[in-house]
């Protein structure tokens, strides 16, 4: 079932989205070559705390992590650890937060120093399909819509959507209904409504869409070892068109 969301529990993802945004924005001047994925973590947890939010992500399903931090192959879901941010890489970072009793996600992929030209133009891809998606998200539309936009954009850049993972709606529960995949033909599924607070979230691999999961049981990697990129807005629909709740 979708819930609808009232203006006052909109305002409510709106603070959460808004500790997610600005968050994730301390985290990206605070990041260096030379850091562990475990010290953003960290980092990152502070920043949530001080702004009043709670972890989303941190004992959901065991998760044992604030923040999901995904280097180079791996698409989603990586758990902070030992590992050394190194220049030249793609770093997914992926957080959420609660905020009296409702939820904000938000997801960016960011270069750390130089990177590869075809690696910023995945980042960049990426980026520009989550943009195509939320210009579909309106009243009257249908949910594919956005689906179709996101995928489209995707393949006419040369590069794969993945279609193991969707975003979701998101209120008191970090994932509500609908699913919102990122690949599909235009004009299915339900009607988009006044009311409705979505979580849009293309993941894009440079090469084939294939994944497999870790031996963690939550990274998940490219099947072919190629780069992967990932952003995410918490959107609200209104009458007025999409209002994007996650961003500064």
């Amino acid at each position: 079932m979708i819930i609808l969301k009232s203006k006052e529990e909109v305002a409510k993802i709106a603070k959460a989205s808004r500790i997610v945004a600005e968050s994730l924005e301390a985290l990206r001047a605070y990041l260096k070559p030379g850091m562990t994925t475990k010290e953003l973590d960290q980092f990152v947890e502070k920043q949530i705390r001080e702004r009043g939010g709670i972890p989303a992500f941190k004992g959901y399903r065991d998760y044992p992590a604030t923040i999901c931090i995904s280097v180079n192959e791996e698409v989603v879901h990586g758990i902070p650890s030992d590992k050394v941010i190194k220049e030249g890489d793609i770093v997914g970072l992926d957080l959420g937060a609660i905020y009296d009793g409702f939820y904000g996600d938000s997801a960016v992929t960011v270069a750390v120093g130089e990177i590869q030209p075809e690696a910023k133009r995945l980042i960049q891809v990426t980026e520009a399909s989550l943009y195509a998606g939320i210009e579909q998200a309106r009243e009257g539309s249908r949910l594919s819509d956005i689906s179709h936009a996101v995928q489209s954009h995707v393949e006419q850049a040369g590069f794969s959507v993945v279609t193991d993972f969707v975003g979701h709606g998101i209120g008191r529960s970090l994932h509500e209904e609908p699913q919102v995949p990122n690949f599909g033909p235009p004009g299915r599924g339900p009607r988009l409504r006044e009311g409705m607070v979505l979580a849009i979230e293309p993941m894009v691999n440079m090469g084939k869409p294939a994944v497999r999961v870790l031996d963690d049981h939550w990274t998940a990697v490219t099947a072919d070892g190629s780069l992967s990129a990932h952003f995410e807005h918490t959107i609200a629909i209104t009458k007025e068109g999409p209002v994007i709740l996650s961003k500064l």
